[in-house]
């Protein structure tokens, strides 16, 4: 019997340490939690994980962290660092079709970004109340950058300016439709942004993305990718970040 009870106890903890190397899934309904180390590729050591984060009044160029948790575990509000520039998030798992929910706080001049299959990105800046908008600002699709300096093109350009002040909690939600491949896998269609809302506002709806953005552009295009964060532009906090996968 005492044989019985100690290989029960250690099938528990078996599973309890498997358990603690997925990312969490919520109650049932598809959506893949991202806030644990687990859902990474690799979590640098600077990160913060704290309850609280607020901008420094007197700082342009870095967050004001007050701190309630320091542990891994202890803290749903996850900073990147003291300076605000670690290694970027890149998920373990890979995602085709998929929906995110991400919440950010940026400090002022702050720059980020989600970036599907790690090469098509979304913007997050500090872009309160600027009147001229394109595919650089905040919410706007990024464009190609040009290896000669500059850019090769526009990007897209939110609908509307949604974006909060700095210091803000701020909410972006978008559901991505990958590029698709036939057999030969040439690919036969560009993906497709097919709704993007920043804090409650519909900034894309049904936008082609004919290829990756930024200096990406000229990568090879895959009908699969992994889920990045952009962590290594300013400081930046994140919070209930999730992802659902769609068939």
């Amino acid at each position: 019997m005492r044989f019985l009870a100690a290989v029960a106890v250690c099938a528990f903890v078996l599973v309890l340490a498997l358990q603690a190397d997925e990312p969490r899934k919520t109650d049932g309904d598809g959506w893949i939690d991202l806030m644990t180390p687990a859902a990474w590729k690799k979590v640098d050591a600077g990160w913060i994980f704290t309850d609280e984060v607020a901008l420094a009044p007197d700082a342009k160029n870095r967050a004001d962290v007050r701190l309630k948790a320091t542990k891994k575990d202890g803290g749903k509000v996850w900073v990147n660092g003291e300076t605000g520039r670690l290694p970027n998030l890149i998920t373990k798992q890979e995602f085709g079709d998929c929906e995110v929910h991400v919440e950010f706080l940026i400090a002022k001049g702050s720059n980020a970004g989600i970036k599907f299959h790690e090469v098509y990105e979304i913007q997050i800046i500090d872009s309160f109340g600027k009147k001229d908008l394109d595919g650089s600002g905040m919410g706007g699709i990024y464009p190609r950058a040009n290896p000669l300096g500059g850019y090769l093109d526009k990007g897209v350009p939110p609908k509307v300016n949604a974006s909060k002040p700095a210091g803000e909690w701020q909410t972006l939600t978008a559901v991505w439709k990958a590029p698709r491949f036939d057999a030969k896998g040439e690919k036969t269609t560009s993906a497709v942004m097919v709704k993007a809302t920043l804090n409650g506002q519909a900034i894309h709806e049904n936008v082609e993305v004919k290829t990756p953005t930024g200096g990406n552009w000229k990568n090879k295009e895959t009908p699969t990718g992994a889920f990045m964060l952009q962590c290594d532009h300013g400081p930046t906090a994140w919070r209930n970040v999730r992802i659902k996968p769609m068939k």
